[in-house]
């Protein structure tokens, strides 16, 4: 029998090794169950998963179609990226670039949206271009963001007395790291 110390070490040390960011995922996708559209092609295995903490910046513009009509405008989001145990490791910010704590990062073009449940931003496939420097981002190749929660643009009055206003929104999002 394990000594009970030995045991809850060891149940710590499986937990934090398939929390943090590495090649070990904390729980599978079922991408089967998605939007056919938000799915990684064939022969992606999954490589990590974080949970995205932040804020979606918009700004109050001009339509661009539309003389004298205004509209909240996407600026870039920026959040901090977090282990199944809640640690920091890594952030995501505009580009879209998603960094390692070990320095390594990708950045990518969006493939695909499904819709996410009212009041949330949408389900987004990404693929990614190689990755800048060695660590837990390299073999990176697409980037499916899930669970999102908030982040859609400001309820609040955009006009010609708010324009270039800006205004950040919270949101919460999974982002599943897959390589081929």
């Amino acid at each position: 029998m394990l000594n009970p110390s030995l045991a809850a070490i060891a149940v710590v040390a499986t937990l934090l090794s398939a929390c943090s960011m590495s090649p070990m995922a904390t729980s599978k996708v079922d991408n089967a169950a998605l939007p056919e559209a938000v799915r990684v092609p064939a022969g992606q295995t999954m490589r990590m998963a974080t949970t995205g903490v932040g804020e979606i910046t918009y700004e109050c513009r001009e339509k661009t179609a539309a003389a004298g009509q205004y509209e909240w405008a996407f600026v870039g989001p920026v959040a901090t990226l977090y282990s199944g145990d809640k640690r920091s490791v890594g952030k995501y910010y505009a580009g879209p670039t998603w960094e390692a704590a070990d320095g390594s990062k990708v950045t990518g073009k969006q493939v695909a949206v499904a819709p996410a449940a009212p009041g949330n931003i949408p389900l987004q496939l990404v693929k990614t271009e190689p990755a800048m420097g060695a660590g837990a981002m390299s073999g990176v190749t697409y980037i499916q963001r899930l669970n999102t929660k908030g982040g859609v643009a400001p309820s609040t009055a955009c006009d010609a007395m708010s324009k270039g206003k800006r205004q950040q929104v919270a949101y919460e999002a999974d982002y599943v790291f897959y390589g081929g």
